[in-house]
C-alpha cells in the first residue's frame, strides 16, 4: 500500500520527536550537568542545557521565546498542510517535515522540562554521581514555560589559535565545531540545508501562490 505524503509527513515528525526526545529523556536522568561521555577525540555527548533560543543565544525572557518558538511551529505546521494539499513534492514536504519536528522537540523541553524535572547536578569527579530526577516529589526546577532545552552532540573537529599579527582576532583561539546541539538542532538544520540545495525555487513559488490565496 502506498503512504500518502501527508502520512509520511506525519511518520518523519513523529520518527524525529521520538529520537529527540528519547536522547533528552535518556542524558537528563544519567548524566550530570557538562559530564562528556568520550566516543571518540572527535565526538563527545557532553549534556549542556540551553535557555535561548539556538546555540545559546539568550535575546529575551524565557517565556517569550517559549511562546516565539509556539507561534513559529503554527505557521510551519499551517505551511505544511498547505503544501500537502497543493501536491507539492515529497522531497520538499519531508524538508519542511522535519524542519517542523525539530522546533516542537525544542519546544516540547520548553514547556515541559522545567515541571517534569529537577535541577541537574554539575559534574565533579570528586562528588558521587547523582542525574536529575524524573516526576521529583519537591517539584520540579522551574515553572510551566520556562524548562531549559537539552544539548548533547558535541563536535570539536579541530581548533587552533589564531596569529598574533590578526587585526581583533589575533591570538584568540578558534574551534570547529564549538557548538553542542540535539537531534532537534539536527532536524532543523538538515531541514533548511537541504531545502537551500535543492528547493529554493520552490520554497519562493510556494510562499507567492500562498499569499495569492489568503
Amino acid at each position: 500500500m502506498k503512504l500518502s505524503k501527508g502520512i509520511r509527513a506525519i511518520i518523519v515528525i513523529l520518527l524525529v520527536l521520538l529520537a529527540d526526545q528519547t536522547l533528552k529523556f535518556w542524558v537528563k536522568t544519567h548524566l550530570m550537568l557538562y559530564e562528556d561521555i568520550h566516543i571518540t577525540d572527535w565526538f563527545l555527548i557532553r549534556f549542556v542545557e540551553n535557555d535561548g533560543i539556538a546555540m545559546g543565544i539568550e535575546v529575551a525572557e524565557k517565556f517569550f521565546v517559549t511562546i516565539f518558538r509556539m507561534a513559529a511551529a503554527v505557521a510551519i505546521i499551517y505551511y505544511l498542510y498547505f503544501l500537502i494539499k497543493k501536491g507539492y513534492k515529497l522531497g520538499y514536504i519531508l524538508c519542511v517535515s522535519l524542519i517542523f519536528a525539530g522546533a516542537a522537540g525544542n519546544i516540547i523541553d520548553c514547556i515541559f522540562y522545567g515541571v517534569i524535572f529537577n535541577d541537574s547536578p554539575v559534574y565533579n569527579e570528586n562528588l558521587p554521581h547523582q542525574a536529575a530526577v524524573l516526576f521529583p516529589a519537591e517539584g520540579g526546577y522551574n515553572s510551566w514555560f520556562h524548562g531549559r532545552v537539552v544539548d548533547m552532540f558535541y563536535f570539536p573537529l579541530f581548533e587552533f589559535n589564531w596569529p598574533s599579527w590578526m587585526p581583533f582576532i589575533g591570538g584568540q583561539e578558534f574551534m570547529f565545531f564549538r557548538y553542542i546541539f540535539n537531534v532537534a538542532d539536527a532536524a532543523i538544520s538538515v531541514g533548511i540545508i537541504v531545502l537551500l540545495l535543492f528547493y529554493r525555487k520552490t520554497f519562493s513559488v510556494s510562499l507567492e501562490k500562498k499569499k495569492v490565496e489568503n
